[in-house]
């Protein structure tokens, strides 16, 4: 579990980094549900074989590009942001910033259907 202090920290850059991104991808932002948690749960943990520290973020839901009228329904995309996984990459408030802006615009990506190659090419590997 985080100390609330490091959790307020983390949730404070989050919103400046936001603040500071360019309004057009702040209103898609609005359009998807980003979900800070401190760490995934512990299906995903298991499902990705990864310890609670080792992901950063998590898209899911239908990317837009594999969405259909025919589809049915399906759960809402969302964005899942992890605390532990960020903090895990950043020396710095600085590095924090920039880890937070990365992910956040990683998995947008994901929700407009790029796939990790296309992400890294991006350099939002």
């Amino acid at each position: 579990m985080l100390a609330d202090n490091v959790r307020t920290l983390f949730d404070a850059t989050f919103e400046d980094v936001l603040a500071h991104l360019p309004p057009a991808i702040r209103q898609i932002i609005e359009l998807v549900p980003v979900i800070l948690e401190d760490q995934p749960s512990d299906e995903i943990l298991a499902e990705l074989d990864v310890p609670p520290d080792g992901i950063c973020g998590l898209h899911s839901g239908i990317p837009l590009t594999e969405q259909s009228v025919e589809g049915g329904s399906v759960l809402p995309e969302t964005i899942h942001l992890y605390r532990r996984g960020i903090l895990a990459t950043a020396a710095s408030v600085e590095d924090l910033r920039e880890e937070i802006r990365i992910t956040l615009l990683h998995e947008m990506g994901h929700h407009f259907g790029l796939d990790e190659n296309a992400l890294e090419e991006l350099g939002y590997g």
